[in-house]
């Protein structure tokens, strides 16, 4: 069933405009995707919404947009040169490769999976006299999964925690996990294979010089930390925030936009008081988890994921997940750094990476709290979360609607307009109330088809507000509005459409949420 509705989700976004394969008049380039004319504006929208988030709620977090290349040193500070790898297992009869810990991922979910319909069944069957908590403790299929989940986790953690390749390979033959293509164990050695995608700067093959495509867009944030201070007259605790392209080599591309090659971050560096890094992490936890619900999904689909092992620069990491169709999977990370990053780069280029601090009259290295998001997979939460099929019920006959029920200030249309015919001065109409708006609000006009046909594709783009313009229009100055949602309609004076559109699809909404 899920993966029935995510081949719909993809194939929506297609037919809508919103992400198309890229070069798909030559069939595609594995894991690189190219938004369309709706999708450009969507994703534009959750960019605003982020970059405003941070740089007007906060008066200490800056903005700055650094290069993709970048001196070649700084991926050798950085430790990607040497350890940014992904442990990647080969299945021997189908020649398909799979990231080692993504397999192992999967078969835990697939047991929590089983508990969860265990849960759903006794629900059914006991009502409300259903205690969650007991059934989890004293169910014996629930408490076999869960005793299988314990131990894959923990021969998981340790492999990993000891970089135990034959051991994630062990997990993997143990417990039967078959290629999902020719359904065979037969598995090579588990390899490290690293991530970037390296590209050559230079006039002649001899003198030309091994850069690297970005595969973050940190180092650029942490490379230009004294420029930023400096010039902004910056104050411990301070932020840069960051919007970037960033690349990596996946050779385990899938799930659609979620895991590209090509893809966009919004990250942002917090760089506090050395000893206050764990409060900080957890004010910004607490802030990142609202930015994500203030857009009015259901709160069960978001949870906080600890990372089983941490990255060599991290004290602390978490990260915010979504229920995607796939199952529940990392949008967002938060990371306590350290000042590994700051650390690395003063001594890589032998210049002081320091911060003096007025208040104990010393220098010290900051720490640094990272809030990274992927535009990308962010842009697919909101189509996971905003994708309805609502089962309507006109004139004794049954019919679907499909429904993107996109937060209104994230829609990529606001409002669309439609003469109710092609004639008698209605599309005139039409189109002087869209001159008046378009301006502020991104308007649609609209005469194809019937009006009801018409209100169906709107509700497939998402857009929050439909507008008919009749010949009461030109009576009185008044048109009906349809809102998305509820598909209620009511007659309201055009002079009115203005506020209207203003309240409902402002971003000022969802920031007094945050």
């Amino acid at each position: 069933m899920a993966d029935d509705i995510f081949k719909k989700l993809i194939g929506h976004c297609k037919e809508y405009g919103y992400v198309f394969p890229s070069s798909d008049i030559y069939d595609g380039l594995g894991a690189v995707y190219d938004y369309g004319q709706l999708g450009v504006e969507l994703k534009n929208n959750i960019k605003r919404y982020w970059w405003e988030s941070m740089v007007l709620l906060h008066e200490n977090v800056v903005g700055i947009d650094s290069a993709i290349f970048m001196h070649p040193t700084v991926w050798k500070a950085s430790g990607h040169v040497d350890a940014f790898n992904d442990p990647l297992i080969d299945n021997k009869d189908s020649k398909k490769r799979y990231r080692a810990d993504v397999l192992i991922e999967d078969l835990i979910q697939k047991y929590e999976g089983k508990i969860a319909k265990e849960v759903t069944k006794a629900k059914k069957r006991f009502g409300d006299s259903f205690d969650e908590e007991q059934f989890k403790a004293t169910n014996p299929r629930v408490l076999s999964n869960q005793g299988k989940i314990d131990d894959i986790h923990g021969k998981f953690v340790k492999a990993l925690d000891e970089n135990d390749l034959a051991g994630l390979k062990a997990i993997i033959e143990d417990n039967k996990v078959v290629c999902p293509i020719s359904g065979t164990c037969n598995w090579t050695d588990v390899r490290q294979f690293n991530l970037m995608f390296s590209t050559e700067v230079g006039s002649t093959a001899d003198g030309a010089q091994k850069i690297y495509l970005r595969p973050e867009t940190a180092q650029g944030i942490f490379v230009n930390y004294l420029n930023v201070q400096k010039t902004g007259r910056m104050k411990i605790p301070f932020g840069i925030a960051q919007i970037g392209k960033a690349f990596r080599n996946e050779i385990v591309a899938r799930q659609f936009i979620f895991r590209m090659r090509e893809f966009e971050q919004m990250e942002m560096q917090f760089f506090v008081r050395p000893g206050s890094e764990m409060e900080w992490f957890d004010k910004w936890k607490e802030t990142r988890m609202k930015w994500h619900k203030a857009l009015g999904f259901p709160e069960e689909n978001y949870r906080f994921h600890d990372h089983d092992k941490l990255a060599h620069y991290a004290n602390a990491a978490t990260d915010i997940e979504f229920k995607m169709p796939f199952g529940f999977k990392e949008v967002e990370g938060i990371h306590s750094r350290t000042d590994f990053d700051l650390s690395q780069h003063e001594k890589y280029c032998g210049k002081k990476i320091q911060y003096f601090d007025p208040e104990l009259g010393k220098n010290y290295t900051p720490y640094v709290i990272e809030t990274s998001i992927g535009v990308d997979r962010m842009f697919l939460t909101m189509m996971a979360g905003a994708y309805c099929e609502e089962e309507l019920e006109k004139n004794g006959k049954k019919d679907i609607r499909v429904v993107l029920k996109l937060p209104a200030a994230i829609a990529p249309v606001k409002m669309a307009v439609m003469p109710l015919v092609k004639k008698d001065g209605l599309p005139d109409k039409a189109r002087a109330i869209i001159d008046e708006l378009k301006f502020d609000f991104n308007c649609q006009y609209d005469e194809k088809d019937s009006i009801g046909k018409r209100y169906r594709r709107q509700d497939a783009i998402g857009t929050p507000f439909c507008v008919t313009v009749d010949h009461q229009t030109l009576e009185d100055n008044t048109v009906t509005i349809r809102h998305r949602d509820t598909m209620a309609q009511e007659r309201v004076a055009i002079d009115d459409l203005y506020t209207i559109l203003n309240k409902g699809t402002s971003l000022r909404e969802l920031f007094k949420k945050i």
